[in-house]
Formats: structure tokens, C-alpha cells, sequence
């Protein structure tokens, strides 16, 4: 499997994501895109639809997490839509998570790839003891998080790309490590608090990077891309 950047349109409606999606018309492969929760709420499934069949490969970030009944049906509604990746959050434990993999897969048996987020890049320790009341070392509760998700019969896992290489030393190399966090060497950290660069998240072992804002609000978004492929792809 070859490493792919994965560019965050984090846009809060139709027009903004397609007019910056129209950039890349040039680029020789299209490159592959999240939607999550503010465009597909504010643009809905119809969004989806079309980016791909603009022919991008879609990651859809919707983080579900709820009683596994609840999630089942949810992603039995989402296999519909063609997507390539979807996710939820490891924190609605096992069986929640084998209840979505059930709901996802359709009657030829077929299913996007399901990766489970362990702990948002935005908590650190400090945010996970104090405010989560989970005393155990971050880490170890990814790792955990990780097990649990392979135990379900999940694809892999969202993690920050501090923590890829442990994922598959600890749950095997076909483990998917999907790590967002990134950020180019001079820019701002932002809201992230576990970050590092493309070319660091590629020595370190991840197989996917998410990339919003390094992107989506450079000057030249393509150039942004294209250096994003370049350290980490290619």
C-alpha cells in the first residue's frame, strides 16, 4: 500500500470546498479528501456524491460515537455513499465498534476501510488527567484504544503520528495509522498539541496524513499539497 496525503476540506459549505477542489485541476492525480463534520453537515451526503464523482477518493470524518445499535444503522446509511474511509471513535468500546463494521459492510460483502480515533491530536496529558480523569500514560491508553480496534475487526486507527510506529509495532505493520497533526517545519501549531512534519510523519511510520490548514489557507494551496506529497509520498 502506498502512502497517501489526505487534504481536510474543513469548508463550511459547497461553493468554498468546490471552488478550491477546481485548483487541483491540473495536478495529475486528484488528491484525496475529508470531509467531516461541518461541510457534511452544512452541505450534506450530496456533497459527498459529488467529489466523488469528480473522481477524488474520499475519507469521511464523522467521528460517530453512541450505543452500538445507533452506530450499526448509522454506517449501514454511510456504505451507501461510496466512500473509501470512515471512522468513529474507540472510545464507544468493542462491541460498538463490531456493530459498525457489521452496519458498514453491504450484501456482497464489500465495506469502506473503518479506522477508530483513539485520542484527538488537541489532548495531551496534562487535558487527559485533569479534565478526562484518565491517569494512565497517553500512550498507553492509544495503544490500548489500537487493541481494542483490531479486536473489533477494524482497518486501523486515527492516532497522532508521535504514536504510528508504536501502533504497528504493537498491532502489525497492515495496521493502518491515519495521523493528522501535521504541520510544514515553519508553520504555526495551531490547535494541535501532538504534531510533527510530513517527512517526519513518513520516517516514523504512517501510512496516511491528514492535512487541513498547512493546505487548505496556504497562498498557493496546490504548491502546499504538492510539497506535502513530495516530503511524505514520494
Amino acid at each position: 500500500m502506498k502512502r497517501e496525503v489526505i487534504v481536510a476540506c474543513d469548508f463550511a459549505g459547497k461553493e468554498a470546498t468546490l471552488t478550491f477542489l477546481d485548483r487541483f485541476a491540473g495536478v495529475s492525480e486528484k488528491p484525496f479528501v475529508k470531509i467531516g463534520m461541518e461541510l457534511f453537515y452544512a452541505a450534506g451526503p450530496d456533497i459527498v456524491r459529488e467529489i466523488k464523482a469528480r473522481g477524488h477518493k474520499i475519507f469521511l470524518d464523522l467521528k460517530l460515537h453512541d450505543i452500538p445499535n445507533t452506530v450499526k444503522k448509522a454506517m449501514s446509511v454511510l456504505s451507501s455513499l461510496d466512500v473509501d474511509i470512515c471512522n468513529l471513535h474507540a472510545a464507544g468500546g468493542i462491541d460498538m465498534m463490531k456493530a459498525a463494521v457489521e452496519g458498514l459492510t453491504r450484501p456482497d460483502g464489500t465495506r469502506p476501510l473503518l479506522i477508530a480515533v483513539t485520542v484527538l491530536t488537541s489532548i495531551d496529558q496534562s487535558r487527559m488527567e485533569n479534565e478526562l480523569k484518565i491517569e494512565k500514560p497517553l500512550p498507553e491508553v492509544v495503544m490500548q484504544y489500537a487493541l481494542n480496534a483490531k479486536a473489533a475487526g477494524l482497518d486501523g486507527v486515527v492516532c497522532s503520528p508521535l504514536e504510528a510506529q508504536k501502533v504497528h509495532d504493537t498491532c502489525g505493520a497492515s495496521f493502518l495509522t491515519v495521523t493528522p497533526g501535521i504541520r510544514f517545519a515553519e508553520g504555526a501549531q495551531g490547535d494541535q498539541q501532538r504534531v510533527t512534519t510530513p517527512a517526519k510523519a513518513k520516517e516514523i511510520g504512517s501510512d496516511y496524513i491528514v492535512v487541513g490548514r498547512p493546505v487548505t489557507a496556504a497562498e498557493d494551496p496546490v504548491a502546499a499539497y504538492l510539497k506535502c506529497v513530495k516530503e511524505f509520498a514520494e
